[in-house]
């Protein structure tokens, strides 16, 4: 193997690896975010306190980091010239859109539960990403194990739901986590593309959150002339930390991908996340939560999936 194959191989391995940690940090963060939103009783509003605080760390950090300022007029010059397209700039939207996913769906139907349906989108997800090259590592072929590490990811979700298909809102719901891994994948493909051209993964977060919050703040603002203002906000200090965590599940996302690429990215925090979620369900479940068999079932499934689409495509060798 050559000195370059083996830089490769190691900063693959390195990536995945990183991919892991930021799974488990998505997971700790899917429980913060859920209970806030079911003590509030307002989804909406517990997306847009963990994307807005996330946003006003950033940017007071930003302040002090003259790279992330530089970086952010390198993302502007980039638009204004045609490098970067203004859509590269919305994964945020994504994002919020994920962090309302579980603040509305955690509680209800435990974080193994949402993770794994958020697997699913994110995988199938990625490997369309990845084909049409919209990450920073390029265009990468759909191989035998990717789609078939795809098709078990997705058996795995049924599997895992099915203890939960007897009532109907819970069948709907589960759809609200999946669609959110569906955006997960394309957010972290634009982001990547950000990241790459500010050099900075401060820039590339501030944009992230800078325009999911946003978005959170009109669904937010749409919501109350509907439920009203929450009644009081909860005291626990830790539930209000779930935007910090989310800074390092961007910034770190952005940073990876470009050695990963979409697919291995997300196949790296799948078992991330899984390890998290379930030591989360199993030590300290959610109120009316338990982990039934087939939950187990489905994750260990999934990490089979995770192992199939992670192996080299022996084909483009040969």
């Amino acid at each position: 193997m050559s000195a370059q194959a083996r830089s490769t191989a190691r900063d693959r391995v390195l990536g995945l690896l990183g991919a892991i940690a930021v799974g488990v940090l998505l997971s700790v963060q899917s429980r913060i975010n859920g209970t806030l939103g079911a003590r509030l009783q307002d989804g909406a509003a517990a997306a847009l306190i963990s994307f807005g605080s996330g946003l006003v760390v950033l940017l007071i950090g930003t302040a002090f980091l003259p790279a992330a300022r530089r970086g952010l007029r390198r993302v502007g010059t980039a638009v204004r010239g045609g490098g970067l397209r203004w859509w590269h700039l919305l994964g945020g939207i994504s994002g919020g859109y994920l962090v309302f996913s579980q603040s509305l769906t955690a509680a209800t139907l435990g974080v193994a539960l949402v993770t794994v349906a958020v697997v699913a989108g994110q995988v199938s997800s990625g490997m369309l990403v990845d084909r049409l090259g919209l990450g920073p590592a390029g265009p990468q072929r759909v191989t035998p194990p990717r789609m078939i590490g795809g098709v078990l990811a997705v058996i795995a979700v049924v599997i895992a739901v099915s203890a939960k298909l007897g009532g109907s809102a819970a069948s709907w719901l589960i759809l609200v986590p999946a669609l959110a891994g569906i955006g997960v994948a394309w957010q972290q493909a634009v982001n990547g593309r950000v990241k790459q051209t500010a050099d900075s993964a401060a820039s590339a977060a501030v944009i992230n959150f800078g325009t999911g919050t946003a978005a959170l703040a009109v669904a937010w603002v749409a919501e109350l002339a509907v439920r009203g203002l929450p009644s009081s906000l909860p005291t626990a200090p830790w539930l209000y930390v779930g935007g910090f965590l989310g800074i390092f599940v961007i910034g770190g996302s952005a940073v990876l991908v470009h050695y990963t690429g979409v697919l291995v990215l997300s196949m790296g925090m799948v078992a991330g996340q899984l390890l998290g979620a379930l030591v989360l369900d199993l030590v300290v479940p959610a109120p009316g939560t338990h982990v039934a068999a087939s939950t187990l079932i489905g994750v260990l499934l999934t990490f089979v999936a995770v192992a199939v689409a992670s192996l080299p495509d022996r084909s483009a060798r040969a």
